[in-house]
């Protein structure tokens, strides 16, 4: 069984973040995936990893790229998408203050249209969505009426809780936990030949005593 796994970036940052700890933004997508893909799925053919920069901060836009281009040295597709300006105004009447928010778009149909335009291609017989967007329940249920050979599961990002339609729609929910994303962090240093060197940003250093899973006593892994 091939699997391929398509990734809501904010989503999951937004998960990780409320996690306190910053070191798991650092994630090795395809470790992850290869992770809760078992008993699933034997390969992760591909991954997809759907996001948008956010205007203002130079700092945080920097880290962006930076593991954007960390991914790429592992074969993740990135689709961006961009972000709008949504006007908001203070709900007491008395006060009458208005400014305006950061919206991020297209994440949800570049995410949606690229499992599809995978399922028309053949790429996988299992996909993993990860996502607790209920916007994606349309996704499933197009997967379900023209693909119904081709399995969706969804992968519910931690401190996050699926609708009830998308456990209803999808072949199955994995949850993901803290373990998860700890077994799967990137390297202090990517180095593939044909790749610039990559240093992992100093705001996701580890916590002290924190050893890499490469570095770990070998054993297997239970979900």
């Amino acid at each position: 069984m091939r699997g391929a796994l398509y990734v809501d970036g904010y989503n999951l940052y937004h998960a990780i973040n409320d996690l306190g700890q910053p070191y798991l933004k650092w994630l090795n997508l395809r470790r992850l995936g290869e992770i809760l893909a078992r008993g699933h799925s034997k390969t992760i053919e591909r991954i997809v990893y759907c996001t948008a920069f956010f205007p203002g901060d130079h700092g945080k836009k920097t880290r962006h790229q930076y593991y954007i281009d960390a991914l790429s040295q592992d074969h993740v597709e990135t689709v961006i998408g961009h972000t709008t300006k949504e006007p908001l105004k203070c709900r007491l009447e008395s006060c009458g203050h208005q400014w305006d928010v950061h919206r991020e778009k297209e994440t949800d149909i570049n995410l949606a249209l690229s499992l599809y335009q995978d399922a028309v291609s053949d790429v996988y017989d299992v996909a993993f969505l990860v996502t607790a967007d209920t916007d994606q329940v349309s996704t499933l249920k197009f997967m379900r009426r023209f693909y119904p050979h081709k399995k969706v599961f969804v992968i519910v990002p931690p401190s996050r809780e699926p609708s009830k339609h998308l456990r209803d729609l999808a072949d199955g929910t994995i949850k993901m936990n803290m373990d998860h994303l700890d077994l799967s962090v990137l390297p202090a240093v990517l180095g593939q030949q044909g790749f610039r060197s990559i240093i992992r940003p100093y705001e996701y250093t580890p916590p002290t005593g924190w050893v890499h899973p490469d570095d770990r006593p070998k054993k297997s892994i239970m979900r």
